[in-house]
C-alpha cells in the first residue's frame, strides 16, 4: 500500500521540484521519513545527507499542528458517530503499542518514534503524546529527536544496504 500512495503522489507532483516531493511525502501519514528518505536516496539520487535533511525537515513539519490541535479537534468532532468510532479505534490502538510512552514519558515516547516500524512514527506519537498528556515542550523535542533517529536508522539501513 505504501509503495502506491509514494507512486501515485511522484506521478501527480511530478510537476513540482524533487526536493519538496520529499518533503511532502515525509509529512504524510503512514509514509513519513520511512516513505521520504528512500524515495530521495533511492528514486532522486540525492546524497544521503541531503535526503536525511529533507526527510527529518518534512517529518518535524507536522508535529506542531498536530500536538496544538488533536485534542481541541477530537473534543469537538467526538459529537459524531463515525469519528468516536475512529478515534476509539485509534485510541486503543495508540495504547497497545505505546507501553514505553506510558512508562518512560517524553524518553519513551522519542523510543516510540524512532523505531522505523510500522504504525510507529511521529503521528502515532503526536496521538500518544495527547493520550498521556505529555507537554507540548517535551513532546515536541522528544518526537523530533525520535525522528532525527529514525533517519540515522534507515540512513544506516539503506548505506550498508547499498554498499553490498
Amino acid at each position: 500500500m505504501k509503495e502506491k500512495i509514494k507512486e501515485y503522489i511522484i506521478h501527480n507532483l511530478d510537476f513540482l521540484p524533487p526536493e519538496l516531493i520529499v518533503i511532502i511525502v515525509s509529512a504524510m501519514p503512514i509514509l513519513e521519513l520511512r516513505g521520504g528518505l528512500p524515495l530521495a536516496y533511492l528514486h532522486y539520487d540525492f546524497s544521503l545527507v541531503k535526503s536525511s535533511i529533507l526527510s527529518v525537515f518534512g517529518n518535524i513539519l507536522p508535529i506542531i499542528p498536530l500536538l496544538l490541535l488533536f485534542q481541541p479537534i477530537s473534543k469537538w468532532l467526538l459529537r459524531y458517530k463515525w469519528y468516536k468510532k475512529m478515534y476509539d479505534w485509534l485510541y486503543h490502538r495508540t495504547l497497545k503499542k505505546s507501553t514505553s510512552v506510558e512508562k518512560y514519558g517524553a524518553i519513551g515516547l522519542m523510543l516510540f518514534t524512532a523505531l522505523p516500524l510500522p504504525t510507529t512514527g511521529a503521528y502515532s506519537a503526536c496521538v500518544a503524546a495527547s493520550i498521556f498528556a505529555i507537554r507540548f515542550r517535551y513532546a515536541f523535542l522528544s518526537i523530533s529527536a525520535g525522528v532525527i533517529v529514525a533517519a540515522l536508522i534507515v540512513g544506516l539501513g539503506m548505506f550498508s544496504f547499498s554498499i553490498f
